[in-house]
């Protein structure tokens, strides 16, 4: 491989990884709500670099170790577990970005940047908080976030996922479903 290829191939994989973590609903959500403080924006930028790095520093990675790299970089950054399942598909895209990297396949690494951007939704997360009917003041609200997803790029192939509709036949909490000791009365759709 030529110095220059190299280096093309390395700005390639580089705008892959930022492609990649900047299509991730879970970091957007982190982003935008500043869970990692007033500087969100500026740690998720650097996340990027991060990401690369320790690409690059550990060669023979195994996916779990990177699910694990990028868990720990969410908590420690911006207080965020990951449970939405993202953390192995969003592994295996870096991972497989990697190994085109190592080959030097600059084709494949732009052909995957594109299609990650392309496929990027937005979504917006709010907070919703309901009271419950105890004794007790504020100390017994329960606070939800309600996701919705909204696509940025040109083709998605129904990649985002549209919010479901409250109809009569979804199932919702209500108010008095909750009980007491913090239960919640589960019933089954008719």
């Amino acid at each position: 491989m030529m110095a220059g290829a190299g280096e093309d191939s390395r700005a390639l994989f580089g705008a892959g990884v930022r492609a990649a973590l900047e299509a991730w609903p879970a970091l957007q959500i982190a982003v935008e709500n500043g869970f990692g403080g007033v500087h969100s924006q500026e740690k998720a930028e650097w996340l990027g670099g991060a990401v690369e790095e320790y690409f690059f520093r550990n060669a023979d990675l195994e996916l779990d170790e990177v699910e694990d790299f990028l868990g720990e970089l969410m908590m420690n950054e911006f207080d965020t577990v990951v449970e939405d399942g993202s953390l192995p598909q969003v592994s295996q895209q870096l991972q497989t970005m990697f190994y085109h990297f190592q080959r030097g396949d600059g084709a494949a690494l732009k052909e995957m940047a594109s299609h990650i951007t392309q496929r990027k939704c937005r979504v917006r997360a709010t907070a919703v908080t309901t009271a419950r009917e105890t004794d007790e003041d504020d100390a017994d609200s329960v606070e939800e976030m309600e996701v919705t997803a909204t696509n940025d790029g040109a083709a998605t192939d129904g990649v985002c996922p549209q919010p479901e509709s409250s109809g009569p036949d979804s199932q919702t909490i209500k108010e008095e479903d909750i009980v007491e000791d913090g239960w919640t009365i589960v019933r089954r759709k008719k």
